[in-house]
C-alpha cells in the first residue's frame, strides 16, 4: 500500500516540479564550480534547497527534509561569506544532490525514503559549522565482473533505461539502483564509487529502512503549452462545421441535385476537410513535442563528475536547447548520449599534459547541439581532442576477429570510424571503470536504429571527433517510399534512399559472384529485394533504388514505384514477421508493410554479406 494514499496528485505535482527544479540546480552546481564567488548562483542553488525542502514538508517526508535542511544551513553560510567552497566540499554538495534524486525515487514509488547516509549527513553538518570533515568511510570492495574494478553495468543500464535492476545474490537493491533516468549524478563514468568521492561510496550502501524494492515506471505525463491546445480545439470545431457541409450536401446529392454548383460546393468541402485534418494532425503531434533541454541539462553533471575522475579538465558546451523533438524520443535518447559524453571524455578529449605537448589549451570542449533539418533531427556530440586513425581502428577490429585482413583492406575511412560501432570493440587494452568491454557504442547503435535514425562518424587526427545523430521528427509518422513487387507495393523509410536510378542489365557486373553497378565511380552491390523477402525470382529488377545505413551502401533491385507517402506507423504487437518494422494503410484502403532493412540485411545469407548469387532474368 502506499504511504501517500490520498496525496497521489499532490505526490507527482512535487516529483514534477522538484525534478526539474533538482535538474536545474544540479547544472548551476556546473557552473558554481567554475565560479565560485558568484552570489547569484549561490542564492539560486540555496532557494532551490528551500523550495524542495518545504514541497517534502507538505508530504511529511521527514528523511528529504533533514537532507535539504543541512544542504541549504551550508549553503546559507556559502553565500553569506562564512564558508568557502573547496573541490571536497563541492564532492560533498553533489553527493547531496544525488541523495536527494534517490530519495525522489523512492517517493515516486509511493513510499517514504529511507535515511540518508549517516556519513553524508555527518560531513554537511560539520562543513557548516567550519569543522574538519570526518573521515570517509573506506569503499565497498568490488564486484565480480570482467576485469578488475569493473562497474556495476546491470545497475547503469537499469538506471538509465528507467528499469529495476534485478537483485543479485539475493542482494536487496535500494531505491538508488532504479531512479531512473532522472538520476543524472549517477556512474556516468561506469562506475558508483568515485575517486575524491567518500559520501557518494556511503549512498550506494544498503539503506537502514531500506528493503523495499523501487520500480519506476515510465513517465507518462507531458506538459503542453494552452496555446497548442486552443489551436487543437479550434481545429476540431472547424473540422465539425466541414462534416456539417458535407452531410448537407450528401443530402441534396442523394435527393437528386446533381447540378455543377453542388459537385463544386462537394469538392471544396473535401478539399477544405482535407487541409483541416492535415493542419490537425500536426498540431495533435506538436503536442508531443518537448525541448530536448530537459534532457541535455543533464550531462553538465555526468562530464563534471566523469572529468574529474578521469583527472581531466572538461567542459560541456549545450546548443539547440530549445530545438523540440517527441517526447518518448527524448527517454529513449537518454543511454546514447551518455555513452556518446562518457566515450567523448575518457576516449576523445586528452589528459592535460598530452594537450599541453600538442599545443592546445588545458580545458577541453565538449559540445552537445541539437538542431532540426526539414523532417529530422540532428543531434550532435563533438569533442576538440585527439581524433582517430583509421588505420588503427581497423588493425583493433582484425586483432580482436570482428572483420578479416581482406575485409580490412576493402574499407574506406567512413567504413572504418562505424568499426567502433561493432560489439565487442573497444581500443583500450585494459578494462577501467569507465571503458573497455566494447559495449557502450554498440548500444548507441542500436538505441537510435529502434527510433529509425542513423549515426555519422567523422575524424580527424588531431582535431578532434564529430558523431552526427539523425533522427525522424516524430516516431509516429514515417516518409516512405512505395516499391513495388508485381502488384505488391512494400514501405522503405525514405531516410535511408538516396536516389532512384534504372537498371541496365549490360551494364551490370559479375564481382566475385555479386552483381554491382558502378554509380559515380563507386561500385555498389545490387540486391534485389525478393532475395531478401525470400521469394522467387521471376523478372529481372527494372529499377534500383540507391540506399545508405550505417554500415555500408547497397542498390535495392525491385520492379516499380508508387510513389512517396506520409505513413502512418502501427506496430504489430502480438506478430511481427522478420524484417518488418511496422503496417500503414494507404488510401484506397490497401494494407502495407514497411520493411526493416537494417534487419533484413543483417541476415547472414543475403546477398550484402557477399554470398548470394547474381541477379537473374526471369
Amino acid at each position: 500500500m502506499s504511504d501517500f494514499a490520498g496525496m497521489e496528485d499532490l505526490l507527482q505535482d512535487f516529483l514534477q516540479e522538484a525534478g526539474d527544479l533538482l535538474s536545474d540546480v544540479d547544472n548551476k552546481l556546473v557552473d558554481l564550480e567554475k565560479s565560485p564567488d558568484d552570489r547569484g548562483l549561490l542564492n539560486d542553488i540555496f532557494r532551490g534547497f528551500h523550495t524542495i525542502k518545504g514541497g517534502a514538508g507538505f508530504l511529511n517526508a521527514t528523511e528529504l527534509v533533514t537532507l535539504c535542511h543541512r544542504t541549504e544551513t551550508l549553503f546559507d553560510k556559502l553565500r553569506n561569506g562564512e564558508l568557502a567552497l573547496s573541490p571536497e566540499l563541492m564532492d560533498m554538495i553533489l553527493a547531496a544532490t544525488k541523495g536527494v534524486r534517490d530519495m525522489f525515487g523512492e517517493l515516486s514509488s509511493g513510499v517514504q525514503p529511507a535515511p540518508a547516509p549517516v556519513e553524508l549527513l555527518a560531513f554537511l553538518k560539520s562543513a557548516a559549522e567550519g569543522q574538519a570533515a570526518p573521515e570517509a568511510a573506506p569503499p565497498p570492495p568490488p564486484q565480480a565482473a570482467e576485469g578488475a574494478g569493473g562497474p556495476d553495468w546491470d545497475a547503469l543500464h537499469a538506471a538509465v533505461g528507467g528499469r529495476p535492476r534485478a537483485a543479485v545474490s539475493g542482494e536487496v537493491i535500494p531505491a538508488a539502483a532504479a531512479s531512473g533516468a532522472e538520476n543524472n549524478a549517477r556512474d556516468a563514468g561506469g562506475g558508483e564509487a568515485r575517486n575524491n568521492l567518500p559520501a557518494p561510496q556511503a549512498t550506494t550502501q544498503q539503506k537502514s529502512g531500506g528493503g523495499r524494492r523501487v520500480e519506476v515506471a515510465r513517465e507518462n505525463t507531458i506538459r503542453v503549452d494552452t496555446a497548442r491546445l486552443d489551436q487543437v480545439l479550434n481545429l476540431s470545431g472547424e473540422i465539425g462545421l466541414t462534416k456539417n457541409r458535407l452531410t448537407s450536401l450528401r443530402a441534396d446529392i442523394l435527393g437528386g441535385k446533381n447540378d455543377s454548383e453542388t459537385l463544386h460546393a462537394l469538392d471544396q468541402a473535401i478539399s477544405q476537410l482535407d487541409l483541416l485534418v492535415s493542419d490537425l494532425q500536426n498540431s495533435v503531434m506538436k503536442t508531443r513535442m518537448q525541448p530536448i533541454g530537459r534532457l541535455f541539462q543533464k550531462y553538465p553533471r555526468i562530464a563534471r563528475d566523469l572529468a574529474r575522475q578521469l583527472g581531466k579538465d572538461v567542459e560541456l558546451v549545450l546548443a539547440g536547447e530549445e530545438t523540440e523533438v517527441d517526447k518518448n524520443m527524448i527517454e529513449d535518447l537518454s543511454d546514447p548520449l551518455i555513452h556518446l559524453i562518457r566515450n567523448a571524455v575518457d576516449h576523445g578529449v586528452e589528459g592535460p599534459e598530452e594537450r599541453a605537448a600538442a599545443g592546445k589549451s588545458a580545458k577541453s570542449l565538449v559540445r552537445l547541439e541539437a538542431r532540426q533539418e526539414g523532417d529530422h533531427i540532428i543531434i550532435i556530440v563533438a569533442d576538440d581532442g585527439h581524433g582517430m586513425v583509421p588505420e588503427a581502428i581497423r588493425a583493433k577490429a582484425v586483432e580482436k576477429g570482428l572483420i578479416s585482413e581482406e575485409e580490412a583492406n576493402t574499407l574506406d575511412d567512413r567504413q572504418s570510424f562505424n568499426l567502433i560501432l561493432l560489439p565487442g570493440f573497444s581500443t583500450k587494452t585494459q578494462i577501467s571503470d569507465v571503458s573497455g568491454r566494447g559495449v557502450g557504442m554498440d548500444v548507441v547503435k542500436t538505441n537510435i536504429q529502434k527510433l529509425n535514425g542513423s549515426i555519422e562518424i567523422r575524424s580527424e587526427v588531431g582535431k578532434g571527433s564529430v558523431f552526427l545523430i539523425s533522427l525522424p521528427l516524430t516516431l509516429a509518422i514515417l516518409p516512405v517510399l512505395l516499391v513495388l513487387l508485381g502488384d505488391q507495393p512494400f514501405a522503405l523509410p525514405l531516410s535511408l534512399v538516396r536516389e532512384i536510378l534504372p537498371i541496365e542489365r549490360d551494364k551490370v557486373q559479375e564481382v566475385g559472384g555479386k552483381s554491382t553497378l558502378v554509380v559515380r565511380g563507386e561500385i555498389l552491390p545490387v540486391i534485389p529485394l525478393v532475395r531478401l523477402l525470400g521469394w522467387p525470382q521471376e523478372r529481372y529488377p527494372e529499377y534500383g533504388v540507391l540506399m545508405q545505413t550505417a554500415e555500408r551502401s547497397f542498390i535495392l533491385g525491385v520492379d516499380s514505384f508508387a510513389g512517396r507517402d506520409d505513413a502512418v506507423i502501427k506496430s504489430l504487437e502480438d506478430f511481427r514477421p522478420h524484417g518488418v518494422a511496422g503496417v500503414t494503410t494507404l488510401s484506397n484502403g490497401q494494407i502495407v508493410l514497411i520493411l526493416d532493412m537494417r534487419e533484413l540485411l543483417a541476415d547472414p545469407g543475403n546477398a550484402i554479406s557477399g554470398r548470394s548469387p547474381a541477379l537473374e532474368a526471369g
